[in-house]
């Protein structure tokens, strides 16, 4: 099936780069989508507690015409300092939307919570953003404890010792027509991964060192927990690549569907814990039709939930 997700050996649409800055000792890190010129770019935010930037300027009504990058990190609020740097990498490769005054880069960025793990002092900021530029390379990115996933965990239901590793995902398919559709997922949710089976592939163990479901433990529970734990924010990052020809309202749809593939793959989804968003980003020529973006946001969802559960697997 053309639609079916597959890792190995799935590479970027052509003209897209993805990089990495990482502090494996302080487990946090930045990642960039760096896009080809004339790139169209849509988002979807969930959950109740999103750190972004920019992400308005990239919306169905908004007057910019195309995305220059989309920068995810780690840091807190912190990080979207990191799409600084990228601006200021973009702006000497001479990128940017064209205004009176010179090109200005658009660089929508979002961020995850990752200062209870390793050293929080340490946060990405411009330079690390400018490196991650300066890594950014076309292919197959790297996974796994990297760049924005560097202090990434899921199922914290109690606490982070209690919690799974996890990270950067990425996978992806072709449409019908040809078109690559490929998501990068950043996973540091409050929930647990699913399985292709529905079953928990990733989430809270208990002291007896035995996986549980956070749902149903949740739902099990006569009274509310002393949940300290929440303070430590929760997210879930996408940034859905194609090379299809849609237009910013169809990559806003794109986006949305695409945060139909985070709730497969994560239980609890889009919680009062988490600042889950989604990117779309496509640099397809031409106009396209309404068929079209239904198909490249059905498959958006289908890689979307198959870079999450990459990003568990490849942590481990």
């Amino acid at each position: 099936m053309p639609c079916k997700p597959d890792n190995p050996g799935v590479e970027l649409p052509s003209g897209f780069r993805v990089g990495h800055w990482t502090d494996a000792r302080a487990a946090t890190g930045c990642t960039v989508v760096i896009p080809p010129p004339g790139t169209r770019a849509g988002v979807d935010v969930r959950g109740g507690g999103p750190g972004t930037r920019e992400t308005e300027v990239i919306g169905p009504f908004a007057g910019a015409h195309d995305v220059s990058a989309v920068m995810l990190a780690g840091g807190s609020a912190f990080g979207l300092a990191a799409a600084d740097g990228a601006a200021r990498w973009l702006e000497k490769q001479g990128r940017g939307h064209p205004t009176p005054g010179g090109k200005v880069p658009i660089v929508p960025a979002a961020v995850v919570y990752d200062l209870a793990v390793g050293d929080p002092s340490v946060r990405p900021g411009p330079e690390q953003g400018y490196a991650a530029c300066e890594a950014a390379s076309e292919g197959e990115p790297e996974r796994g404890r990297v760049g924005a996933g560097a202090g990434a965990a899921v199922g914290k239901l109690f606490g982070r010792d209690g919690a799974t590793f996890s990270g950067v995902g990425f996978a992806g398919a072709r449409s019908g027509r040809g078109e690559t559709v490929c998501a990068l997922a950043v996973v540091n949710a409050f929930g647990d991964v699913l399985g292709e089976d529905g079953a928990v592939l990733a989430g809270p163990r208990g002291e007896d060192g035995r996986m549980r479901s956070t749902s149903e433990e949740i739902a099990a529970m006569p009274a509310p927990p002393e949940w300290t734990q929440l303070e430590e924010r929760n997210t879930t990052l996408v940034c859905v690549i194609t090379d299809a020809p849609l237009d910013r309202a169809a990559c806003t749809r794109v986006a949305r569907m695409a945060s139909g593939g985070v709730a497969r793959a994560v239980d609890p989804v889009f919680s009062d814990a988490d600042g889950d968003v989604a990117f779309c980003l496509a640099s397809g020529a031409g106009s396209g039709d309404r068929f079209g973006a239904i198909a490249i946001g059905t498959i958006a969802a289908t890689v979307t939930a198959a870079a999450i559960r990459d990003a568990v697997r490849s942590a481990a």
